[in-house]
C-alpha cells in the first residue's frame, strides 16, 4: 500500500476503514479513515497512528517511503484509540523513538498502554526541531478530550488538526478537490454535530488561536484533507460553534398506530404556515446521529411520542438522552403526542427538552385518534406561540 504525498516530504500514511458503520453510537454509512502523517526530515516524524486492526496498513504505507525503524518522533495529538491504537505496534519497530504529546496525553497514554515509553511533553507554544522544519504545538483541551492538541508545520503551511475539521469518509481520494464537496461538507457537519457540538466554547478558543497560524492546508485525523475549501470549512466551524440557527424546525417523532404521526403533520403545517423550513424525521426510519446533523442549524426541536407503559417510546427516550449529552444551545422545544388513558409521555418529553436547556413553547396532547378539528386546533395554537 502506497503513501500519498501532501507536500514535498509530507505524506499521508493512514488506514481506510471501508466497513465501519458504527462509531460509538454514530452511524458512519460512508466508513472512515484514520489519518496518520509522516514527515521526512533530518528527524523522521510520524503524527498519530490508526486503529489497532489497521496497523499493518499503516506499516505498509510508511515502508513505501522509509524504513519504520528510522522513525525518531511519534507525535500523539490525541489518546483515543482510533488515533493511538497502533502506537505500541509502531514502537516495536522503533523502540528508541520519542513519543511527543501533551501533559494529559502522557497521562492518558500511560493509562491505556502502561509505562515504559520515552516521552517529550509539550505545551502550547512549544516547538520541535526536526531539521529544516520546526513543528509548533497548540493544546486544545476538550475538543473533544482533555489531551487534544494540534501540530503545525510552518515550513509546509499544514495544520494537523486532530479531530477538528474531520469527517467520517472512507475514500481512496485524499483531497477535498478530488471528492464531491457537498458530501464532504455534509459529513463534516455530521461529525461536528455528533462529536464536537458540546464543546463550542472550546472550539471558539481553538479557532482564535489557530487563526494566528499561517496555513493553507488542514490535515485532520479522519476523512479528507482540506486544501481548496479551507476558508469555507473554517467558516462553517465559526457558525456551528456560535450555535447560529436558521429559520428551521425539526419534527422528530415515533408512533404506534399513526395518531402521533398525524400530530407530527399538524406540527409541520404550523411551521410551514409561519414561513419555516421544516424537516420531519420518524425515529423508526432515521438514525439519531443523522437527526443530530439536522439539529445543527434548527431553531425549533419538536419531539413527539405516544404513551407506552406510563412512559414515552424507547426510541424517543434514546434520542432525548443522546440530544441531552450533545447539549445544543439556544434552541426552542415543543412536545406532543397521543395517548389512550395515561398521557405521561408528553410531560416527560417536555421535562427532557427543558433539561437540554431549551425554552419549551408548549406541549400538545391528543386522546386516541385525533380528528381533523383536533389537528386544526393543535396547528392554530402552535402557530400563536411560534
Amino acid at each position: 500500500m502506497k503513501a500519498v504525498e501532501l507536500r514535498d516530504g509530507v505524506y499521508w500514511v493512514g488506514g481506510i476503514d471501508w466497513d465501519l458503520r458504527n462509531f460509538h453510537g454514530y452511524m458512519t454509512q460512508r466508513g472512515s479513515t484514520y489519518n496518520a502523517y509522516l514527515i521526512v526530515d533530518e528527524k523522521i516524524t510520524l503524527i498519530d497512528t490508526v486503529k489497532h486492526y489497521l496497523k499493518d496498513e499503516l506499516i505498509s504505507r510508511i515502508s513505501s517511503i522509509v524504513d519504520p525503524s528510522k522513525i525518531d518522533y511519534l507525535i500523539s495529538n490525541h489518546v483515543e484509540m482510533d488515533h493511538s491504537g497502533a502506537i505500541p505496534h509502531i514502537l516495536e519497530y522503533c523502540p528508541k523513538a520519542t513519543v511527543v504529546t501533551s501533559p494529559n496525553g502522557r497521562r492518558g497514554l500511560a493509562k491505556h498502554y502502561g509505562e515504559g515509553w520515552d516521552f517529550e511533553i509539550v505545551n502550547s507554544g512549544d516547538t520541535l526541531d526536526i531539521g529544516k522544519r520546526t513543528l509548533e504545538f497548540l493544546l486544545t483541551p476538550m475538543v473533544h478530550w482533555p489531551d487534544n492538541m494540534l501540530t503545525f508545520s510552518p515550513h509546509d503551511r499544514i495544520l494537523f488538526s486532530n479531530d477538528s475539521f474531520g469527517q467520517h469518509i472512507a475514500s481512496s481520494e485524499r483531497f477535498d478537490d478530488q471528492y464531491p464537496s457537498d458530501i464532504i461538507m455534509e459529513e463534516a457537519c455530521k461529525y461536528y454535530a455528533n462529536i464536537v457540538l458540546p464543546y463550542g466554547e472550546q472550539v471558539k478558543s481553538e479557532l482564535s488561536s489557530a487563526g494566528k497560524l499561517d496555513f493553507d492546508m488542514i490535515a485532520p485525523s479522519h476523512g479528507i484533507v482540506w486544501r481548496k475549501h479551507v476558508a469555507e470549512i473554517i467558516g462553517r466551524y465559526v457558525k456551528w460553534s456560535s450555535n447560529e440557527t436558521s429559520k428551521k424546525a425539526l419534527v422528530i417523532y415515533d408512533t404506534m398506530w399513526g395518531s402521533t404521526a398525524k400530530m407530527a403533520g399538524a406540527v409541520q403545517s404550523a411551521f410551514e404556515e409561519k414561513g419555516y423550513s421544516v424537516k420531519k424525521m420518524n425515529l423508526q426510519k432515521n438514525h439519531i446521529s443523522d437527526i443530530m446533523t439536522e439539529v445543527t442549524d434548527s431553531e425549533f426541536i419538536c419531539v413527539g411520542s405516544p404513551t407506552l407503559n406510563n412512559n414515552m417510546l424507547p426510541t424517543t427516550a434514546a434520542f432525548l438522552t443522546y440530544l441531552k449529552g450533545l447539549a445544543p444551545k439556544g434552541r426552542k422545544g415543543v412536545a406532543f403526542g397521543s395517548f389512550g388513558w395515561g398521557g405521561q409521555s408528553i410531560g416527560l418529553i417536555e421535562k427532557e427538552l427543558a433539561a437540554c436547556g431549551m425554552e419549551v413553547l408548549g406541549s400538545y396532547k391528543a386522546n386516541y385518534i385525533p380528528d381533523e378539528d383536533t389537528l386544526i386546533a393543535l396547528k392554530d395554537k402552535l402557530k400563536e406561540s411560534i
